[in-house]
């Protein structure tokens, strides 16, 4: 058995992501495009906390491709990967003990980086220049 990246338990990661998805649905740039793609709120969270038991106490448990769903909607925009990531570290901070909020959020932010950078490429924004 591979130990967990960090010290969370599955009641932690479901509480975390009720209050995150609270938000989203009420957050005036987020809520909207979350409303056009998930219509049952319960199963969505459910599949996303099984990406993070998976990502962070490898559970093993999701069997989805996040990268494919954001790519394929249409509507999911390089700029909010960074409100989202903001919104969750909030939630974090909120809701988890500091060691595991920065852990998680550390995690959070190497996840949604990749998925940004996909999200630019596909909309023709190509990777961000170095100066």
């Amino acid at each position: 058995m591979i130990p967990p990246r960090f010290p969370i338990t599955p009641q932690q990661i479901d509480a975390t992501l009720a209050e995150f998805y609270l938000c989203v649905r009420e957050h005036p740039g987020l809520g909207p495009v979350f409303h056009r793609h998930v219509t049952d709120w319960p199963e969505h969270e459910a599949k996303i906390a099984r990406f993070w038991r998976n990502a962070i106490l490898f559970e093993r448990a999701y069997d989805g491709n996040p990268m494919a769903v954001h790519m394929a909607a249409g509507d999911v925009r390089a700029p909010m990967f960074a409100v989202w990531l903001g919104l969750f570290d909030s939630v974090l901070r909120r809701t988890l003990p500091a060691d595991t909020a920065a852990a998680w959020s550390a995690l959070a932010h190497r996840i949604g980086r990749g998925m940004q950078m996909a999200v630019q490429d596909r909309d023709g924004a190509g990777p961000p220049k170095l100066l």
